[in-house]
């Protein structure tokens, strides 16, 4: 079942049953998630409407697990360690509200725990940046590889930072994983998904073994994007948050390995080879260059 505000959603394959709802009417989410045992809670507000969105829909969809005796799946991110993120941050980092994003995650996972102690069981499976899929929105199609056919690299941050990544193929399957056995485990729990990290130089050296050519490296502006943040709430918000370009940061999934014993994992070249074929960055015959 595909619940979205429209009742409809491009993209999706097999047997899917469309549904219409608007997730800030509990009504209508407690309707449309009517026969599903598991709700996988994908809901994302523009980025500058969190303050207003963010909560109440977190609310509405602890109602409809609740009416539906339905297991909640979140993916959850990094925003909750705040500022003091670093390398290796596993389940038992103290989180911290030192932005505005990170007191509305924590505010938000809150209200899961909270609702856990009703009848609710959540799962929460936390990831750093997505890539992969034709998925559009992300750090790799709108900065990194936007210009990578004229032969530029861009990065936000410094070059030898760390930076964690998620491979969205990788984490959907880990996704189903885990909500097989979601029968195994507490009221409320969260797994770190530690995917990919890279530094800025190792994923400019992997894009030049796929694309099989030399990349120049450069920058994201953010002096430019600060201006423009005068006139784009979005790019505001995102200008906000660029400290995590700035830190080096890390997920430990060791909680997850010892839960599942094999977590999904692809090799970080053949899945960057796959995300910039699925951007339509790079033809499928391209081989890696030597």
């Amino acid at each position: 079942i595909a619940v979205t505000r429209s009742g409809r959603c491009d993209g999706l394959s097999g047997s899917v049953e469309f549904r219409a709802a608007d997730a800030m009417i509990e009504a209508e989410l407690v309707a449309a998630t009517a026969g599903a045992e598991m709700i996988f809670n994908g809901l994302n507000p523009p980025y500058d409407k969190w303050e207003e969105f963010v909560l109440p829909m977190a609310r509405n969809v602890m109602a409809a697990a609740k009416a539906n005796g339905a297991v909640h799946l979140f993916i959850g991110n990094v925003y909750n360690y705040g500022r003091e993120i670093g390398l290796n941050v596993t389940e038992e980092t103290p989180v911290s509200a030192t932005t505005e994003k990170a007191r509305i995650r924590i505010d938000m996972e809150n209200v899961f725990r909270q609702a856990s102690l009703e009848g609710v069981q959540t799962v929460i499976l936390r990831a750093g940046d997505f890539f992969g899929t034709a998925k559009t929105g992300t750090w790799l199609d709108l900065m990194i590889a936007s210009k990578i056919g004229k032969g530029v690299f861009s990065w936000p941050g410094p070059y030898q930072h760390r930076h964690a990544f998620a491979y969205l193929p990788d984490l959907a399957d880990t996704f189903v994983r885990v909500a097989e056995r979601a029968g195994e485990l507490p009221a409320f729990s969260e797994f770190n998904f530690e995917g990919h990290t890279l530094t800025g130089e190792a994923f400019a050296g992997i894009s030049e073994r796929v694309t099989g050519h030399r990349l120049a490296r450069k920058q994201v502006p953010w002096a430019l994007l600060r201006v423009v943040g005068l006139f784009s709430p979005i790019v505001r918000e995102v200008v906000k948050m660029n400290y995590l370009w700035f830190t080096p940061h890390s997920l430990s999934g060791a909680k997850l390995a010892a839960f599942l014993g094999t977590v999904p994992h692809t090799p970080a070249e053949e899945a960057i080879r796959q995300a910039l074929i699925d951007q339509g960055l790079l033809q499928p015959e391209m081989k890696l260059a030597a």
